[in-house]
């Protein structure tokens, strides 16, 4: 039902201006005695006055219920009769009267609007209650006649109408709106002629409209307008009409009536397939989804086209599976070739979702798909289709299903079975490069749960693809190569050593030589790390760190100082950061552990030099300030790497010879005089190092008590890491300055004690985390508990002796030996250690 605006309160004022101004005096003959008003339907009764036929016939009604007779109401005559006779001569005069009236008023109105200003003109007052009233007489003329809405358009006023539209009065422009519904209702031919030229776009421009009232008197317009098919079209042919319905209704803050009137014109809309699409896109998708289930064979093919285009949001695509998953599973199968390309498509996009991955394959999705992708000969889907195909389970293994309990025939082999894998590695070597990276993805996806990797690993062994594998970090496309790196670290726990030997073969100009080449290079420093050398390396710092051949490898090859050089750039922002840096750090760290350990070995020479050129370990205690979250591993490798550096300290301090002791040799007797022995030299004397008793530093002796260093207040600090592993990898790094290897063992307690360490160390046993942490913070303590003024004071501490206790009871031999030990430090000490109580009363 239409909906009648006052626009601003002149409706009323301009319809009587508008009689006064058009109308032909009526006669008094038109007009009847009793309502006063011009009649439609005379009648006359038997005393020859004439009325209107509804007003005669309800006095009649009146007399009869207040038991009166009948009378005349102009001569109160009594009647015999009330029948009424029509007064044809006259309804004819009256109806010429009013022909004439109208003619003059269309005349009057037509020529009105005709001389409406042009909406760059500024217009009067009255210039705009001539449009208004010539408008609203047209609005009268329409609801009284539905044929006057074919005068209107056969005199040409729907464009001038139209033109109004554009009027600088807001007031005309509601007007305008409101005449122009009027018109085109139930009325297709005023709808056409309205739709024509540019005027449907006008209106959609309304729609936008900051007016609440353009906005609905606009959208109730479109609306009668979409009952027409052809309109329909082009409706949604004009760019953001179908965007901005889905807009109104989905609002929140237009009133019922619009948001209703938008509701149903996107229903009309629906009859054609385009704007289905594009609704689609503006995430109004129920109408695809509705046809593409009830359509037919050629519409679902044109809806899953359609579905395949889109980018859809994660929710959406749980809908989707929900909706008409089963359906695309059952055309991929049954479907003709452009039917099962549209649906592959289609499902590649919604299979890119975990929630609706699974309720794919809840479906049914897996067994038709690894059959398409594994088929040869007649029937088969052709290449392009194949990579789909390979894209669609890259995202299924993805989801994290188990893949295990889904069987692909009634074998009941699955996407793991030994035979599978087989074929997917296969496939992998003898197809394009756009379906390789795909399967590679899958393989990286299964490898990459704990529960899936060993079946993976295992068929990669029985097939003897490691080689083949390998090969492809030297492919041409980058993608490739990344996947593959990909795949390789998730196996490398598993078959390390056999990708060690495999990519060593061939010296520099082999695989390993080329993995390098890719780590190292830095074509843009603004470009930053990139995800492949990011793989790369990870892969590297994956593989075992004891394996001496690769370690000699990667030092012949110049890797480790190029690792070194890449971490310092990337520590002074030389090479600007990315999501990528994190990866590549904590892979050149694991790389450059691998010095570290190979110290003990026979090449130990070359690895020593090795680390004091490139400043290995200041490297790795700066790397032990990352205590941002997710840099865990490179904590805990700096850590181990440290320890194993400064147990080299030792052996690389270089110690002074003592001074020769001063003789005081007798004038007379020749001999030297009887007195006191040499004094040693005190921790330190002559710039030594209080902990070696040489000339150390941190760089060429790998001294971690060297003054300015921060090592050992680094080292503490990760004491309160919350990975026990980290904490005893710190914890061990710590102990070297206290172990038997060490000049000073007390002095190496002191120095931890005057970086606050102390108290966190026993706080460490106390707090018994693991069995390992344990057995190393018991060692810990027993050789801080050697320094007796420590020991005194630790003994006022009794929830320190009850975990020394508890280590004695529940610790193997050997921590039982050393809790032994420790425990009867604390029965014997008599003092305090300042350093102890300085680490207390500051913790």
């Amino acid at each position: 039902m239409a909906v009648a605006h006052d626009f601003g309160g002149g409706d009323s004022e301009l319809e009587e201006q508008s009689n006064e101004g058009y109308q032909e005096p009526a006669f008094e003959a038109f007009m009847c005695p009793l309502t006063r008003q011009v009649m439609h339907d005379p009648v006359t009764i038997e005393t020859g006055q004439t009325f209107e036929r509804e007003a005669i016939l309800k006095w009649f009604r009146e007399c009869r219920d207040s038991g009166r007779k009948p009378t005349c109401p102009l001569t109160q005559a009594e009647l015999r009769s009330t029948d009424i006779s029509p007064s044809i001569a006259l309804r004819n005069v009256i109806d010429e009267w009013r022909a004439r009236n109208e003619d003059k008023e269309l005349d009057k109105a037509f020529a009105s609007l005709a001389q409406a200003v042009p909406a760059s003109v500024s217009v009067s007052a009255q210039d705009d209650a001539d449009t208004l009233r010539a408008l609203l007489y047209v609005s009268h003329m329409c609801h009284r006649s539905a044929a006057k809405k074919t005068l209107v358009r056969r005199q040409g006023v729907i464009p001038t109408i139209t033109d109004l539209l554009k009027s600088s009065s807001r007031r005309v422009r509601l007007k305008a709106l409101e005449v122009l519904r009027l018109i085109v209702e139930d009325n297709d031919e005023n709808k056409e002629e309205l739709g024509k030229g540019d005027t449907i776009r006008t209106i959609i421009k309304f729609l936008s409209s900051e007016n609440f009232q353009e906005r609905e008197l606009a959208v109730s317009l479109l609306y009668e307008l979409s009952k027409l098919d052809p309109i329909c079209e082009r409706i949604g042919a004009i760019y953001g009409a179908i965007l901005l319905l889905v807009g109104m209704v989905s609002s929140k803050s237009e009133n019922g009536v619009a948001v209703e009137k938008a509701e149903n014109t996107l229903k009309n809309l629906e009859k054609y397939e385009t704007n289905v699409k594009q609704m689609a896109e503006n995430g109004r998708l129920q109408p695809l989804l509705t046809k593409l289930i009830e359509g037919t064979p050629e519409v679902q093919v044109a809806m899953a086209e359609y579905l395949g285009e889109l980018a859809l949001a994660n929710d959406v695509k749980v809908v989707v599976a929900e909706q008409v998953g089963a359906l695309l599973v059952s055309i991929m199968k049954t479907g003709s070739l452009p039917a099962r390309e549209a649906t592959l498509k289609a499902l590649r996009e919604i299979s890119s979702n975990e929630s609706s991955a699974k309720i794919l394959l809840q479906a049914g999705i897996l067994p038709p798909l690894v059959k398409d992708l594994f088929s040869l000969g007649a029937g088969h889907l052709p290449m392009r289709l194949k990579e789909v195909s390979a894209a669609i389970l890259s995202n299924l293994v993805a989801s994290g299903a188990s893949f295990r309990s889904i069987p692909l025939d009634e074998s009941e082999e699955t996407l793991l079975s030994e035979e599978m894998v087989h074929s997917l590695l296969h496939l992998i070597s003898n197809t394009g490069p756009a379906i390789e990276c795909k399967l590679l993805n899958v393989l990286v996806g299964l490898t990459g749960s704990p529960s899936t990797v060993a079946d993976v690993v295992s068929a990669i062994r029985s097939s003897g693809a490691t080689i083949s594998l390998i090969q492809f970090v030297e492919a041409a496309h980058r993608e490739i190569r990344v996947e593959s790196l990909k795949l390789l670290r998730n196996v490398s726990p598993y078959m390390g050593a056999e990708l060690a030997d495999a990519l060593g073969q061939g010296g520099s100009t082999g695989h390993l030589g080329s993995l390098l080449g890719v780590v190292t290079v830095t074509e843009d420093h603004r470009s930053g790390v990139t995800e492949e050398q990011a793989a790369a390396v990870a892969l590297l710092g994956d593989l075992p760190e004891r394996d001496w051949n690769l370690t000699r490898q990667l030092q012949e090859l110049g890797a480790f100082r190029a690792l070194a050089t890449k971490l310092v750039e990337l520590r002074r922002g030389t090479i600007r950061g990315n999501r990528h840096v994190a990866p590549f750090t904590e892979g050149a760290v694991k790389v450059l552990y691998r010095v570290t350990c190979a110290l003990q070995e026979e090449e130990a020479e070359v690895y020593v030099e090795l680390a004091r050129e490139v400043g290995l370990a200041p490297l790795f205690v700066e790397l032990l300030q990352q205590m941002s979250s997710g840099q865990d591993a490179v904590l805990l490798y700096s850590a181990m790497a440290l320890e194993n550096l400064s147990l080299q300290s030792a052996r690389l301090t270089d110690v002074p010879e003592p001074p020769p002791p001063r003789s005081l040799m007798c004038g007379c007797f020749g001999g030297p005089r009887q007195g006191k022995q040499p004094q040693p030299q005190p921790p330190g004397a002559m710039g030594t190092c209080r902990v070696h008793g040489g000339f150390c530093s941190l760089r060429e002796t790998f001294c971690l008590a060297e003054g300015g260093c921060k090592a050992v207040e680094w080292l503490v600090a990760c004491l309160e890491h919350a990975d026990a592993r980290v904490v005893e990898a710190a914890l061990a790094a710590l102990s070297t300055l206290v172990g038997d290897g060490v000049a000073n063992a007390t002095e190496g307690v002191l120095v931890v004690g005057e970086a606050e360490g102390l108290r966190p160390v026993v706080e460490v046993l106390v707090e018994n985390r693991t069995e390992a942490l344990q057995r190393r913070a018991v060692w810990a303590v027993e050789r801080i508990l050697r320094v007796e003024d420590i020991a005194l004071e630790v003994a006022a501490d009794q929830t320190v002796a009850s975990a020394l206790v508890e280590a004695y009871r529940n610790g193997d031999v050997r921590t039982r030996q050393t809790a032994e030990r420790a425990l009867r430090h604390l029965d014997r000490i008599p003092n305090f250690s300042s350093a102890f109580h300085q680490a207390k009363g500051r913790a």
